[in-house]
């Protein structure tokens, strides 16, 4: 056990709901807009160790990569061992940002892994036809319109998908299997399938160390007489949107538009949030 002053203070930052994927109420997290809390969550006490707890089933492996670097930075630069906990679901990219951690716990009933790329998307090209919808698009550029929903589906395009997401995969494995090395179980063919377990399996394919929670671990660690201090994240939400003041009358009608889109855009976004947590059973 670390030497403690007679009341040790550990922060907590707890990375709540999708990555890179904005809902309405719900900012997803990015590295914008976690940065400023990671700061604080490595410089606000002089304890050696930082809490995170992760509840996420995953969304952008670009903003999971680059949340996951800072915090490795800072860890190695402030000298810190970060501790991560995981509670309803820690997959895809919320597994990803749980790997920032040096030791992984969770409760029996998380669900942990997930780790793969996946892509989706809809057909409409009968449905447009029965409309009598006539589609057109003009590119400069044999490529700029592949995957279009509105066109029949290539099998060139689809192997260029593939292909990206082989290379994205690929990175998601090496970041695995650098951050938990020999405590994974690489016989089993469907460590990297996918696949997603409940907490107790995950131990056991080397996934995480073990079953716990931050207080509990932290008393552990630190004693009874630990405190921990939540480090909030900031960001803005749908009822912000809201309380943006017009600038002069000329502009009313534009700005109108511009929020009736902003609420399109925001129900799509939850549903594809929506669905990304049921996947999980959530």
């Amino acid at each position: 056990m670390w030497p403690f002053t007679s009341q040790p203070r550990i922060p907590v930052l707890r990375l709540t709901g999708t990555i890179g994927m904005a809902a309405p109420l719900r900012p997803s997290l990015s590295v914008a807009t976690v940065a400023h809390a990671i700061e604080r969550l490595f410089t606000y006490s002089k304890e050696p160790a930082v809490a995170v707890v992760v509840n996420s089933p995953g969304g952008s492996p670009v903003q999971s990569n680059l949340i996951f670097k800072r915090m490795r930075q800072l860890a190695k630069e402030k000298e810190k061992k970060v501790y991560v906990f995981c509670e309803d679901v820690a997959a895809s990219g919320g597994y990803y940002l749980a790997l920032a951690g040096d030791e992984i716990y969770a409760d029996r009933s998380s669900i942990i892994g997930s780790i793969g790329v996946i892509s989706a998307s809809f057909g409409f090209t009968e449905a447009i036809k029965k409309l009598g919808v006539e589609r057109r698009v003009y590119t400069s550029g044999d490529s700029k319109s592949i995957l279009d929903p509105f066109k029949p589906e290539n099998v060139q395009d689809v192997a260029r998908l593939k292909a990206i997401q082989a290379d994205i995969h690929e990175a998601f494995k090496d970041v695995v299997r650098e951050r938990r090395g020999d405590k994974l179980a690489l016989d089993n063919p469907e460590l990297f399938s996918g696949a997603f377990w409940s907490a107790e399996r995950a131990i056991e394919l080397g996934l995480i160390d073990g079953l716990s929670d931050v207080r509990t671990k932290m008393q552990e660690l630190f004693g009874e007489k630990v405190s921990l201090r939540a480090i909030k994240v900031g960001g803005g939400s749908l009822l912000s949107r809201f309380r943006r003041p017009y600038v002069g009358a000329s502009f009313e009608i534009e700005d109108l538009a511009a929020r009736r889109l902003d609420l399109a855009e925001d129900f799509l976004s939850a549903v594809e949030t929506r669905m990304l947590w049921n996947r999980y059973g959530l």
